[in-house]
């Protein structure tokens, strides 16, 4: 399978043909395509300078022509490198069905049968018969063809005798091989002895050879023979021809004299304007290419001068341009060789300006006085800047801008310092000379004095950096809107030109110079489909005329790109208008990612300024300062970081975990110290509460009212109105009356102070309210211990615990637990949903609340049960009524209603003297049965009777307890 690797061929460079240079202009209109690897290796076809360009020091790469375009089938089939054949080529690709897949038979087709072909069978026939029959009756071929095929065949025979090697057409006997093979040498050795024998061996060549030259002369003569008719009738026919020929040599140089007279007379005068209507067209290029070198030898000249103004970007506009020129219409030119390479250098000299100008705007940016004024300095200035650095694809110019916000955060908490210390006359900057040592002598109200200046100037600085960020961010965005603009507009031209129908252009006539006729005419004579091809070639938009002088051209024709170059001009949000060009080829990706990254370095001036915040707290709080403060002073720095935080997060739009971490891991120290003094504070109390009841100042109560409203808050004090009021024996709490000791009114306002906390500091809730939780467990438990457990005896020195103190410390629980749902919807309120699930202390807390005043009711009917047992055991039925055991029951009776109808609500007292009377009558009806004494309505009966109606009697007499059910029937033993 012979193939070519070769493409097509390629026009020669001497070539006249304009058509052809038309053609490879028009390609050269486009974007070079990287085309795809060759199958065989690549092989220099036509012309090569017609491949590529010239070396330049701008292009990286040589262009990509049509004819580097070629793959050869036949050659990637037959792969001589493989060790085998691939025979399944395409069975391999598409599986074993592409060969072996039957093609089904279409439904649009009849199926044909024999019966389909008998009509005609019947037809032909007849004629069939016909033909037969002349067969027969046809003399046999002439014996002539006969004789000449038997001839033809001998002479073939013949010549089969004749050796190959005379036949080959390269048949030559200066060949040593063919000389040889021809004439052996073994045939003519001179040896002692062989001499008869050679001569012998000679005489048999040449007879063998003679032989040989008599077969050819005779198939010749033979070959001749045959033609001998035709050898003569050519003969006979030459002096025809020649009469032939003088005849035409006659009419032709009758036609040239013709021809002749009509060239001079009608075309040779058209012709000469035609060659000087080219001549003044290629002076005219001349001239326009002349001016165009003028121009370009005033490059370096304008880029200087542009330079000296900062006008980076129509400095690599005009050394683009240039370069451009320089490659396409002025290549080659001898004066412009060392040009290209100074251009690029200089474009790397503007490079590093560029970015040198940039960092010193940053600079003078940064460390402007901090002041409310949030302006961009010297906006048009950034802009410009901004997109030269873009066209040179300088995409990491903002981490300059990133490297001098550190250090300006660095200068604005030493400047404050400086400023801040050099005010305070109680330190001496000679003796404490570092600065940090000097901040540590500052008391709370300087300190934080400084903290809120800081803040501020970093908020100022915050707020400037995104203006400046925002004005970077919007020139990268107008870039992009203009890629997405430019790949629209390309892709409508590409429509619209699939659209257009190709228009039918007129006949062009080559003349001696090899330039199209047409091309001596104007633009305005080309036709429409032409006239777009050419417009790169011959016009200029934006191009000026070309001379003063009577020049038919308007306009100078120049194949410059810069000059089909168009350009869209943008405003900037400050109201900067600026030129974008089309030569910024930054891909979307490339903008997008680098718009991005701006925007991650605003956050990073935020992560910046909270950083070098919390460094500065540490270094204060080295000595232990921020854990010594008071609530209030940390309140007001909390709230104060907060503030900050917020302001930050507001200019940045993201929130930084470092200075808020700095300030949870303080308010968690804070919550540990506020907690522990706290708990010493009520464990000091308890260890000193006598359990009696205690009066109710004032202030407490408007506390107490203040948190009915609804809103947990601590009033605030009030010293005058205080004096005016009387404390009061109980405190009102929604209409009841509670009666405390002085330890729960200080805790209560412990818990208020929990909450306050809390409202002012929302990031330690959690923290707070498990605080609280273990506050509220710590003292139900240690209540517990000192009243029921009679740890009072021992640590306050009480003689007994009595059923007033039993009742006082329920009092008290009760008290707390009217204020834990209080408590608990105060803490939900703040919250999260996921952390709802630590409200299930106060559950447990209630719980315990509730068990610890069943306990302490348990212990008053207890302490009566006891008494009763003691009292009734020696009840006898006697005279006189009412007996001395009862009247001792009711005496204590009435002591103990006494002791609790101040302490306790009148539902709580009803309830704990049923459970009394429940004892009472379980111990009498058991000492009457030990006694026999049934209800018979004997005289012990009625001595019974007696007096159970006077401790009924007495019972119902008391406050509260007149409409007490007390079922006294319950004592005799049911009759069965």
């Amino acid at each position: 399978m012979a193939s070519s690797h070769s493409s097509s061929p390629v026009p020669q460079s001497n070539s006249s043909d304009a058509f052809f240079k038309k053609e490879v202009d028009a390609t050269k209109r486009f974007r070079p395509v990287q085309s795809l690897p060759d199958v065989c290796p690549k092989e220099p076809t036509g012309n090569p300078s017609s491949l590529h360009d010239s070396p330049s020091l701008v292009v990286d790469q040589q262009r990509w022509t049509i004819y580097h375009s070629k793959v050869n089938l036949p050659a990637a089939l037959n792969d001589p490198r493989l060790a085998k054949r691939e025979s399944d080529f395409f069975t391999k690709t598409w599986g074993v069905d592409f060969v072996d897949t039957e093609v089904t038979p279409s439904f649009y087709l009849p199926q044909i049968t024999k019966e389909h072909f008998a009509l005609y069978q019947q037809e032909i026939t007849p004629r069939e018969k016909v033909h037969e029959r002349c067969k027969n009756i046809c003399a046999p071929k002439d014996t002539f063809d006969r004789t000449l095929l038997h001839t033809h065949d001998k002479s073939r025979t013949d010549l089969e005798q004749v050796p190959k090697i005379f036949m080959k057409p390269d048949f030559a006997l200066e060949d040593s091989l063919t000389f040889n093979a021809v004439l052996p040498w073994s045939h003519f050795s001179t040896a002692g002895g062989k001499g008869n024998r050679d001569a012998a061996s000679s005489k048999l060549l040449q007879e063998k050879l003679s032989h040989y030259l008599d077969i050819v002369e005779v198939n010749i003569a033979h070959q001749i023979s045959l033609r001998s008719e035709a050898f003569f009738h050519a003969m006979t026919s030459q002096h025809e021809l020649q009469d032939y020929l003088r005849k035409t040599s006659q009419a032709v140089k009758l036609l040239r004299e013709k021809i002749s007279k009509i060239d001079k007379v009608m075309c040779e005068g058209s012709l000469r304007v035609l060659r000087l209507s080219l001549t003044r067209n290629n002076c005219i290029k001349a001239y326009n290419k002349l001016k165009l070198m003028a121009t370009v030898h005033q490059t370096q000249p304008t880029v200087q001068l542009l330079l000296s103004t900062s006008e980076y970007v129509g400095a690599l506009d005009l050394i683009a341009t240039t370069q451009e020129v320089l490659q396409q219409e002025l290549q080659g030119i001898h004066s412009f060789r060392h040009l290209g390479s100074q251009l690029c250098e200089l474009e790397k000299l503007i490079d590093k300006m560029m970015i040198a100008e940039f960092s010193t705007y940053a600079r003078n940016d940064l460390n402007r006085p901090l002041e409310d004024d949030c302006q961009i300095l010297e906006e048009e200035r950034l802009v410009s800047l901004v997109f030269g650095l873009l066209k040179q694809r300088k995409l990491n110019f903002y981490e300059i801008y990133g490297d001098e916000m550190i250090n300006t955060a660095k200068n604005i908490i030493k400047q404050c310092v400086v400023n801040t210390v050099s005010q305070i006359e109680e330190i001496d900057t000679e003796v404490v000379v570092k600065l940090a040592d000097q901040m540590r002598m500052m008391n709370f109200p300087q300190w934080f004095d400084l903290l809120k200046n800081i803040f501020s100037k970093f908020t100022i600085f915050l707020k400037r950096v995104k203006a400046t960020l925002n004005t970077i961010r919007s020139v990268v965005f107008l870039v992009l809107d203009k890629n997405q603009k430019t790949r629209d507009l390309e892709d409508t031209l590409q429509k619209n030109s699939a659209k257009e129908s190709l228009v039918d252009s007129e006949v062009a006539y080559l003349t001696h110079e090899g330039m199209f006729i047409s091309d001596a005419f104007g633009d305005g004579e080309l036709p429409a489909g032409a006239a777009d091809s050419a417009s790169q070639r011959n016009t200029s938009p934006n191009s000026e005329p070309c001379s003063s002088d009577s020049v038919s051209e308007p306009e100078c024709t120049t194949d410059s790109s810069s000059s089909k170059e168009h350009t869209s001009s943008s405003v900037t949000p400050g109201g900067v208008e600026m030129m974008i060009g089309e030569d910024m080829k930054l891909t979307d990706l490339e903008l997008v990612r680098l718009a991005n990254n701006i925007q991650e370095l605003l956050y990073n001036a935020s992560d910046i300024c909270h950083d070098r915040s919390v460094k500065f707290l540490m270094a204060r709080a080295k000595d232990g300062f921020l854990e010594k403060l008071n609530s209030n002073e940390f309140v007001t720095l909390s709230r104060l970081m907060e503030g900050f935080i917020l302001d930050t997060e507001q200019i940045c739009g993201r929130k930084s975990m470092s200075l808020r971490g700095a300030l949870q891991s303080q308010a968690n120290r804070f919550v540990n110290r506020f907690h522990e003094e706290r708990k010493t504070k009520l464990s000091l109390l308890l260890d000193n509460e006598r359990w009696k009841q205690a009066e109710v100042p004032a202030e407490f109560q408007d506390l107490v009212d203040s948190v009915s409203d609804g809103r947990i808050s601590l009033p605030e004090k009030k010293p005058t109105a205080t004096e005016e009021r009387k404390p009061a024996e109980f405190l009102i709490v929604e209409g009841q009356k509670y009666a405390t000791v002085g330890t729960v009114l200080l805790l209560i306002r412990i818990i208020l102070e929990y909450c306050q906390c809390v409202d002012n500091i929302p990031s330690i809730t959690t923290d707070m309210l498990t605080r609280l939780s273990d506050l509220l467990k710590y003292f139900n438990s240690r209540s517990c211990q000192l009243v029921l457990g009679a740890g009072a005896l021992q640590v306050v020195g009480l003689k007994t615990i009595t059923t007033k103190n039993l009742a006082l410390s329920s009092r008290c629980l009760q008290l707390i637990v009217h204020y834990i749902p209080i408590i608990r919807a105060h803490f939900e309120a703040r919250l999260q949903p996921k952390q709802f699930s630590m409200l299930r202390h106060f559950d447990h807390i209630t719980k315990d609340y509730h068990d610890h005043i069943a306990e302490i009711s348990a212990k008053l009917v207890a302490i009566m049960d006891s008494l009763f047992d003691k009292l009734l055991s020696k009840y006898e039925v006697k005279a006189p009524v009412p007996s001395a055991c009862f009247r001792n029951i009711c005496k204590q009776m009435a002591k103990m209603h006494e002791a609790i109808y101040d302490l306790l609500p009148e539902e709580q007292t009803q309830m704990l003297f049923l459970r009394i009377n429940a004892s009472y009558k379980l111990h009498l009806k058991r000492q009457l049965a030990h006694l026999n004494v049934v209800n018979d309505g004997g005289p012990l009966n009625g001595l019974v009777t007696s007096d159970v109606a006077f401790y009924t009697g007495n019972l119902q007499a008391l406050k509260g307890l007149n409409n007490l059910d007390l079922n006294m029937a319950e004592i005799w033993e049911q009759k069965r």
